[in-house]
């Protein structure tokens, strides 16, 4: 066990969730005859009906040329966000006996779900430059043609910053909903009214008067800002992507502090 660190350092604490990880991606591919397309499944669904709605039933205000790219850079983000904080309300009790019995650190049940996830977001993006490449080959008109820019170099900025808003809320999430049972729905319906509220088939640009400056303090809105700034550079909104910065750090703060407070009622709990 030397070649991995010894107990309670970095590099055991970063060996062992890279392994269960890779343990929830093998469980998750492993027993499903799709396997990959599952991570693109439901982005794609969803891209198709609201791109549907948006463009062949109803007369579109929002958003921007061409919408399926405008819908699937925030959407894919979306998805791991939606999954992840799903999956952080059963963090603990769907491994109630390993959570109790192991040695390392308890933040990892949080951390691993930010990074099977986020690697499921990372083998997702192939299909952004999929749908790039088809709709460069046949729009005629130019002014609904996408373009990849230099604003594809937020990327990593943009995935880095969600990791930490996801970590953040993770240790916010996992313990509470370990403690009252009731905040599992609870969130659930949070994130259905939380889609609807972040800027995925509109742009934060797109609110009227006070609900744009309302919106620009949802910790998403300047993240999905930097997804999209590789094919709309026009989107570019400053003010909501450091409100975003700000956002993600406290509430990383603030998960770190609730779950530092909240893990030996937990342990009790499980």
């Amino acid at each position: 066990m030397t070649t991995v660190g010894a107990p309670g350092t970095p590099r055991r604490y970063f060996h062992s969730l890279w392994l269960l990880s890779a343990r929830d991606l093998k469980v998750r591919y492993s027993t499903s005859a799709l396997g990959y397309l599952w991570s693109v499944l439901d982005p794609l669904v969803m891209s198709a009906i609201y791109w549907f709605v948006f463009t062949q039933v109803f007369q579109r205000t929002v958003g921007e040329q061409p919408y399926i790219i405008f819908l699937i850079s925030a959407l894919l983000p979306w998805v791991w966000f939606n999954s992840a904080v799903g999956d952080f309300t059963r963090a603990f009790k769907k491994d109630a006996r390993l959570v109790r019995s192991t040695a390392i650190p308890r933040t990892i049940w949080v951390n691993r779900i930010v990074l099977s996830k986020g690697i499921e977001f990372l083998f997702s993006l192939p299909v952004i430059a999929i749908f790039v490449v088809v709709n460069m080959m046949t729009e005629s008109d130019p002014t609904k043609v996408a373009h990849i820019g230099w604003g594809i170099l937020w990327l990593p900025v943009a995935v880095l910053l969600q990791a930490l808003l996801l970590v953040g809320l993770g240790l916010l999430v996992a313990p509470l909903c370990a403690l009252y049972t009731d905040l599992e729905r609870t969130t659930a319906l949070i994130l259905r009214a939380m889609f609807y509220a972040t800027p995925i088939i509109y742009n934060v640009q797109d609110l009227p008067g006070l609900f744009q400056t309302i919106g620009m303090f949802n910790p998403l809105a300047g993240i999905m800002t930097l997804y999209r700034m590789a094919f709309f550079p026009d989107q570019w909104q400053p003010q909501a992507v450091l409100i975003s910065v700000a956002m993600s750090l406290i509430i990383l703060v603030l998960g770190i502090w609730v779950f530092r407070t909240l893990e030996r009622p937990v342990l009790k709990e499980l």
